[in-house]
């Protein structure tokens, strides 16, 4: 099999992650459980499909740094990928991205998450741990913006996922290192771009958060995402990435410059048999601001508790809006997971079936009784011996 032949089988077992590995069967992610399919995968297919994947250039800096993140289409999916080496060797994670850009209610969100691109400046997070789906969020309220307001749209991204088409608004995509080396300079770049919307795919470095305030506050709606557990912790890792010294001054900058913050989980729905995220959100408001001025991070679940009628939820609120819920909507059919898939990871070759005759309306000897018999025939008996078999079961069953 070759790549696009383990993301087509992906895509029809509904997987949202694959994992390759020399040695191993095709691993997939279904409803976030991990099961394995088909053979051990040789290590040669995996390094022959790598190197054809990255090219001779970046096939020769992945050897020297040991890694590498790519996003395609292959297989009729966008792909985010994820090479690496492992003792086994060559390994790939790959994410199968959505076919195609969705807005908030293909996402199955509530419409409460359209807050936080109603603002003309400032900066909204989106959050959560990995694997969560903040991609999909982030590009759903690009797709929004995209499809109601026409704005100067510049989106920086390691890698490229999703890829948009222009509606109302100009989108313009920017994958580091491709065409910047760094989210830094990628920044400072595009604020000499005239862009309305910025969007950071991820706040990683302290200097990339400082000139993510510094776009908030300077009239542009900054979209970002970075991993946290709550909305409170999101805002607590942004404050603790600076010098003790600085950081009342950076609460300050963040609480003038905060849209909201929404912070999500995937949770699987047996009912409806969909995977669907379920939020933590927190707006803006005049309490928000004061208890993240004052650094009280602890009290965020309380204004959250409080903020109902502005727009804000909590996990637990946003859970009872799931259960009322009936117009989920749902993805394109694909294949269940089936008797193929087992969680064994080292699936060992079955050896060959027996051929077998089933012979239902033999006869006992002594006639008294109809009884199926199954005769089985080793695969290397002689013709002449099967012919004789033949003739024997056809004269007992007249």
């Amino acid at each position: 099999m070759s790549l696009k032949d383990w993301i087509q089988k992906g895509r029809e077992l509904g997987a949202s992650d694959l994992h390759l590995e020399p040695g191993t069967p095709l691993v997939v992610r279904v409803r976030g459980d991990l099961a394995a399919v088909g053979e051990p995968i040789p290590a040669q297919r995996i390094m022959q499909s790598a190197r054809e994947l990255l090219g001779r250039e970046a096939w020769g800096q992945f050897l020297e740094r040991g890694s590498a993140d790519v996003a395609l289409a292959a297989g009729g999916m966008r792909c985010r990928m994820s090479l690496f080496r492992t003792v086994r060797g060559i390994a790939m994670a790959v994410r199968l991205l959505a076919p195609s850009v969705k807005n908030l209610r293909a996402c199955n969100l509530h419409a409460d998450l359209h807050k936080l691109i109603e603002a003309e400046s400032g900066l909204a997070v989106i959050s959560g741990p990995t694997g969560c789906g903040k991609s999909t969020t982030l590009a759903a309220l690009i797709e929004e913006i995209n499809t109601s307001r026409a704005r100067n749209i510049i989106t920086l991204e390691s890698p490229l996922e999703y890829l948009f088409t222009n509606r109302r608004s100009f989108i313009r995509q920017r994958e580091i290192p491709t065409h910047s080396p760094t989210f830094e300079q990628a920044v400072i770049d595009a604020l000499r771009e005239n862009p309305d919307v910025l969007v950071i795919s991820e706040m990683r470095t302290p200097e990339v958060i400082r000139l993510t305030l510094n776009a908030a506050e300077t009239g542009h709606l900054v979209l970002a995402t970075m991993h946290s557990a709550s909305c409170g912790e999101a805002l607590s890792r942004i404050c603790m990435s600076f010098p003790a010294e600085i950081q009342g001054s950076i609460r300050a900058q963040l609480a003038d410059a905060l849209v909201g913050v929404v912070c999500q989980r995937l949770d699987f729905l047996p009912a409806h048999h969909l995977r669907v995220p379920r939020c933590e959100v927190l707006l803006a408001s005049s309490a928000a601001k004061g208890t993240l001025r004052a650094g009280q991070f602890s009290q965020i679940p309380n204004v959250i508790l409080s903020g109902g009628e502005e727009g804000m939820w909590t996990f637990d609120r946003y859970q009872r809006w799931m259960e009322q819920k009936t117009d989920w909507v749902r993805p394109a059919p694909t294949r269940s997971p089936s008797e193929e898939i087992t969680a064994v990871v080292n699936v060992p070759k079955a050896p060959p079936p027996r051929a077998s005759v089933n012979a239902a309306q033999v006869l006992a000897k002594d006639g008294a009784s109809e009884q199926p018999t199954e005769i089985s025939i080793d695969e290397d008996i002689d013709p002449n011996e099967l012919a004789e078999l033949a003739r024997k079961v056809e004269e007992r069953t007249r």
